[in-house]
């Protein structure tokens, strides 16, 4: 077994940090190793099934950006023990320099101020490893380098995303996306409460659970009294997901046959076929299935589902043509994979499923936040960018869901946000998520989004929150129908670049 050990000061400082226990070790090539995490006096000792070489991921409190995962850079094992802020450091200032890099070639212009903020962070970090001998003083400069990390980084990605927002809208004048929300159970949809031509497509759910809930008792109503009004409005129309191998997302009656994949490739491929029969013309856009990666319904291991939805695809080419067939990544990241139970990375499964799989056509990545107790912390603008720029090599369009909850919440903060969002009157961050912090969320992510070629559609996951359980409070609309400041800050965006688009 492996041992990785990080020392943390000041003293005392682990007692407060809940999510330390959320860390976690990834080997090169994005693995994510089981891992478990162990306090120790002021060490956090990191136990995995092997010895090799990888990157510690933890939400480090970075002073004026919250609780933000940090990487450190690739570590051996070694009989001594690391000083914790110093290797986080590290590695956000490498991270930082090889995106500069890559834009740089790329062909963008560094803003103004970044240089000096880098120099500052490379300063104190120099400091910070000179003074190892002292623990609490490196561990304070590190700490500081750390902060200009961030600034720098924070700089770097908002010049990057203007520039390729500005290249983008000279050379389209048309919007160069799909941006859409998902329609709930309430009909029908509170649409009145949005403006006009923001979004131009919606997701109509499509389950086999709401849809087949008892065996051979089709219930279609609701779907097509949706899809009649979406179509009736010209709203371009996506179907599903049709399977959701996440907990409670399959019909019951299927656990009769749990891990027989034989006879549960029958079932799937029977219902797949029904519904895709039944609306082919009229959507064009269908998720095939969601929680591929994360789920483990029906006792179901990775290859029992890359064999299932296989073939769902291959049924889905037979019925008729669509414009798109996708699967739905739950956790693009990989941080589930600490828990153990999952061979491959998120990547890497899906890899599989396209290499078995032809007829698959995109891929729609769950970016989410504030949903799961589990989820380590806050991510940077940067570390999304890297996320969409490592799913784009995989050659497929991406279709992106994102939502984030206007009250309450259930992690660490989980912001694409710069300094002072979401802080108390003292300064630390609140961890509680307000229809204002959910709009600094979304005013992050969807110029990101926007700005990367390789995504072609992007859907909020709720209009309201009628019988949301997924995504709860997540709405764009609030009880009484009114609209949220999400659903402004969508509207700044989308018209932005393209106001007559």
């Amino acid at each position: 077994m492996g041992v990785m050990r990080f020392r943390v000061c000041p003293t005392g400082f682990l007692e407060g940090w809940p999510e330390a226990e959320q860390a976690y070790i990834s080997g090169f090539d994005g693995r994510v190793f089981p891992t478990r995490v162990e306090r120790e006096g002021d060490e956090l000792v990191c136990r995995r099934p092997t010895s090799e070489s990888g990157r510690l991921h933890v939400a480090w409190p970075v002073a004026g950006y919250g609780r933000t995962v940090v990487s450190t850079s690739s570590l051996r094992e070694q009989d001594a023990t690391y000083l914790l802020p110093v290797e986080l450091a590290r590695g956000k200032i490498g991270q930082l320099r090889n995106q500069q890099a890559a834009w740089e070639i790329a062909g963008m212009v560094v803003p103004e101020g970044y240089e000096e903020a880098s120099r500052q962070a490379h300063r104190i970090f120099a400091r910070a490893t000179a003074l190892q001998d002292d623990p609490e003083e490196a561990c304070r400069l590190a700490e500081a380098a750390l902060v200009h990390a961030h600034n720098s980084a924070q700089l770097l990605t908002t010049a990057y995303v203007a520039q390729r927002l500005s290249v983008r809208s000279r050379r389209s004048t048309h919007f160069p996306t799909s941006l859409g929300c998902g329609l709930g159970k309430r009909f029908p949809p509170s649409w009145d409460a949005v403006p006009p031509n923001v979004f131009n497509s919606v997701l109509i759910p499509v389950g086999w659970r709401q849809v087949e809930e008892e065996e051979g008792e089709y219930a279609w109503e609701a779907t097509d009294a949706l899809l009649d009004w979406s179509l009736e409005r010209k709203l371009l129309a996506h179907g599903g997901p049709l399977l959701d191998f996440g907990s409670q997302g399959l019909p019951d009656w299927l656990s009769a046959w749990s891990g027989d994949v034989e006879n549960l490739q029958s079932f799937v491929c029977d219902f797949v076929e029904t519904a895709l029969s039944r609306y082919v013309g009229r959507i064009r856009v269908w998720e095939i299935a969601s929680r591929v990666n994360t789920g483990g319904e029906l006792a179901l291991g990775e290859e029992g589902r890359l064999a299932l939805l296989a073939r769902s695809v291959d049924i889905a080419r037979q019925v008729g043509e669509f414009d798109q067939l996708l699967v739905r990544v739950e956790q693009p990241w990989g941080g589930y994979q600490a828990r153990g139970g999952h061979l491959l990375s998120p990547l890497q499964f899906v890899d599989a499923l396209v290499r078995s799989a032809p007829g698959l056509s995109g891929i729609s990545l769950e970016i989410t936040s504030g949903f799961s107790p589990t989820e380590p912390g806050r991510r940077d603008l940067m570390d999304l960018s890297r996320l969409i720029d490592l799913w784009s090599t995989l050659g497929l369009p991406l279709h992106v869901t994102i939502a984030a909850p206007s009250t309450g919440g259930q992690d660490a903060g989980g912001m694409f946000v710069g300094a002072g969002a979401g802080v108390n009157e003292n300064g630390s961050d609140s961890g509680e998520w307000t229809e204002e912090r959910q709009a600094a969320w979304v005013n992050g992510v969807l110029p990101l989004l926007l700005a990367k070629q390789g995504v072609v559609g992007i859907t909020w996951a709720d209009l309201d929150d009628a019988g949301s359980c997924e995504f709860a409070r997540a709405g764009l609309l609030g009880s009484d129908g009114s609209p949220r400041p999400v659903l402004e800050t969508i509207c700044q965006h989308r018209f932005a670049h393209w106001p007559d688009a």
